[in-house]
């Protein structure tokens, strides 16, 4: 039996396993799909935020200062790129700037570091690509950007690394009370546990359903972005927010960590029968650009090289729902985790292991947790000398696979047999961006197929785009000569 079992592998269902490796407890991550981080972690702004505008004496107000403090070491014992790039809350009326002042006092109260509310004379100095009419902006200099999805997928890793176990394509079905532990099961498996920790994303609701009556819901709350080519790059060089209004912080325009640049998202309340509904649309979209042009009116979209959609999990309760149950013990909702979610991860998953402390009693800390991950290989960004040191001790690095991103076999080769490593095609280009480029996988994507049949000894047929039944392959159009 496991001492926890955490339902979803999203960044924050891994950070949890992460923070809670450091213990003698047997730990087990299970995840509905074909992958870790192939939720809502996949599909976002990717955004650090610095902690102003969630209300200071919320949840969410209290987790997002403390994760954006620790991030930057999370992030450099995991080897994920983050950087501090400070993000502009930009003011275009009068009634905008009191909404300023209201965000820049809520920050003293969290202590945010350097808040500071600049004149237009400084904003259009930071940032000259701004649409006419700004009149001041509110400055956070330990806002950040990363890469979300490997942050969760090296969570994982370290997790995996430090003893946890990770199942996939283990969606659960039922979880049956027994005295003093869990049963949850799916259609071809079941694990056994004294504590569940429900961090399920947009399906929290129904995962805590099967335990307890309804005490929340979880609206799925749709976004689109447009993701620009890096030739675009320099057009902004912090994360830019309009003002933020009831439906979220707003359409936003920010460099990537890759050097992209990303517009969106716009905000749309879905049914609750559609958690899985990513697909974007022509008005939307068209929406997007309009809501951004309160940023900027330079934005080339000709450069646009792929659109896409994500969800956010919306708690009809306004704020993080972090709690043991009260009607069953050892469930410990992690729930409602919208914006700032990713930012909070690290502070959220110190707090889980709080109520998990209280509840259990004091937790026996390991004494060889070890909190490095390995670092991923950037063949790109080596010196000439490295390129070929590496590849006289592996030849496989000498060949590039991906052109437009300059991803080599030796990385995709790698991704596929680290801890969490990826299995599908989707999941490699998370870890090592082929695909990512401006062909999005018209010419590696063969040669990504290949190699993952190939490692993971499987007919190519068998290789998928994503989560089961996303066929690339279906037989040869021709047999014999």
């Amino acid at each position: 039996m496991y001492n926890v079992a955490i339902i979803g592998a999203g960044v924050i269902g891994t950070a949890i396993a992460r923070e809670l490796s450091k213990f003698n407890h047997k730990i087990v991550i299970l995840e509905k799909d074909n992958d870790v981080s192939n939720g809502s972690t996949k599909a976002n702004s990717a955004i650090i935020h610095a902690g102003y505008d969630a209300p200071y004496n919320s949840l969410k107000g209290k987790m997002n200062a403390r994760g954006n403090l620790i991030m930057g070491i999370v992030c450099s014992e995991l080897n994920v790129p983050f950087e501090r790039i400070g993000s502009l809350v930009i003011a275009r009326s009068e009634s905008d700037f009191e909404t300023l002042k209201g965000l820049y006092e809520n920050g003293m109260k969290l202590e945010i570091p350097g808040l500071e509310i600049i004149d237009v004379g400084k904003v259009m100095e930071m940032e000259p690509n701004l649409t006419e009419g700004v009149i001041g902006a509110l400055y956070a200099p330990s806002a950040g950007i990363v890469e979300p999805w490997e942050l969760a997928i090296a969570y994982c890793e370290n997790a995996i690394d430090n003893g946890a176990e990770l199942r996939i394509n283990f969606a659960v079905r039922e979880i049956q009370k027994k005295d003093g532990s869990y049963l949850i099961k799916s259609e071809e498996d079941q694990v056994e546990a004294k504590y569940i920790i429900n961090a399920a994303g947009v399906y929290a609701d129904k995962i805590y359903n099967m335990v307890a009556d309804s005490e929340y819901k979880i609206i799925p709350r749709r976004g689109q972005y447009f993701l620009l080519d890096k030739e675009a790059g320099g057009l902004v060089k912090h994360v830019v927010f309009p003002c933020p209004n009831e439906m979220g912080k707003g359409t936003l325009v920010t460099p990537t960590i890759d050097g992209n640049i990303l517009v969106g998202p716009d905000a749309e309340d879905l049914d609750m029968d559609m958690k899985e509904s990513v697909n974007t649309t022509y008005n939307r979209l068209g929406n997007v650009k309009n809501l951004a042009r309160n940023i900027s009116d330079k934005i080339p979209y000709k450069l646009n090289i792929t659109t896409f959609a994500g969800l956010r999990a919306e708690p009809d309760t306004d704020d993080f729902i972090i709690e043991e149950s009260k009607q069953a013990k050892g469930f410990i909702n992690v729930a409602g985790m919208k914006s700032p979610g990713l930012s909070s991860a690290p502070a959220i998953a110190e707090y889980v292991v709080t109520i998990i402390e209280e509840i259990d009693g004091s937790l026996d800390k390991k004494t060889d947790f070890n909190p490095l991950r390995r670092k991923r290989i950037k063949f790109e960004e080596l010196t000439f000398e490295e390129k070929n040191e590496l590849i006289q001790k592996d030849s496989r690095y000498g060949r590039i696979i991906c052109r437009c991103e300059m991803i080599t076999e030796g990385e995709i080769v790698d991704a596929i047999h680290r801890s969490a490593g990826g299995r599908t095609v989707n999941g490699i280009k998370r870890r090592t961006r082929p695909g990512s480029g401006r062909c999005q996988g018209g010419f590696c994507g063969p040669r990504v197929m290949e190699i993952l049949a190939r490692e993971l000894s499987v007919p190519m047929e068998e290789v998928l785009m994503e989560n089961r039944g996303s066929i690339i392959l279906t037989g040869k159009t021709k047999v014999g000569g």
